[in-house]
């Protein structure tokens, strides 16, 4: 979060519950996220991890990839970028067990290793991006906990389109990238 948001987090600007679930229903094309962060600590997930790292599995058949398959059925995209460094932390370990079942419902999961290619200009801020049009700022803490999701208003989204077009010119699809070791 920027310095003085902290006020912010009530407003009308920031989604929780209903209005980020009625986000989701809204959207009619597309969803996309850059994802930058090695940790994320968002509510139940914390025990999903867990229990991954000691059984290592995961719930298979997950509400999120119910949605991700309506989602493709009815013709709509959603997509995402994780940007990494190895080695990878146990939460990215999880999380990439899981993008297995979410590209097998219809996401595009790419990966853009900084590691192997530097970062061409993508910012440090998670952000989903609906219809190239709607721009939700992820604000977390330093740990990973989720602090909120925040809409912004009255923006050109084109910087947040080219993004995103940097992000999958130098990223690679999950299965390729994983397949590669």
């Amino acid at each position: 979060m920027r310095p003085g948001d902290e006020k912010l987090r009530s407003g009308e600007n920031w989604l929780t519950g209903e209005a980020w679930d009625a986000q989701w229903r809204k959207f009619e094309r597309s969803a996309w996220r850059l994802e930058t962060l090695p940790v994320y600590r968002v509510g139940p997930e914390t025990g999903k991890v867990e229990r991954f790292l000691a059984t290592g599995e995961i719930n298979r058949s997950s509400r999120w990839s119910t949605e991700l398959r309506a989602h493709a059925a009815a013709g709509r995209t959603v997509g995402r970028v994780h940007t990494i460094t190895p080695p990878l932390s146990d939460y990215l370990k999880y999380e990439f067990a899981c993008y297995h079942e979410n590209v097998e419902a219809g996401e595009e999961v790419r990966i853009l290793d900084f590691s192997r290619t530097p970062n061409p200009g993508l910012p440090d801020q998670d952000f989903w991006m609906f219809d190239d049009e709607v721009i939700v700022l992820m604000h977390y803490a330093e740990d990973g906990t989720q602090l909120g999701r925040e809409r912004l208003v009255d923006l050109d989204p084109e910087p947040y389109v080219r993004y995103k077009e940097l992000a999958i010119q130098h990223s690679i699809p999950f299965l390729e990238y994983v397949a590669k070791g």
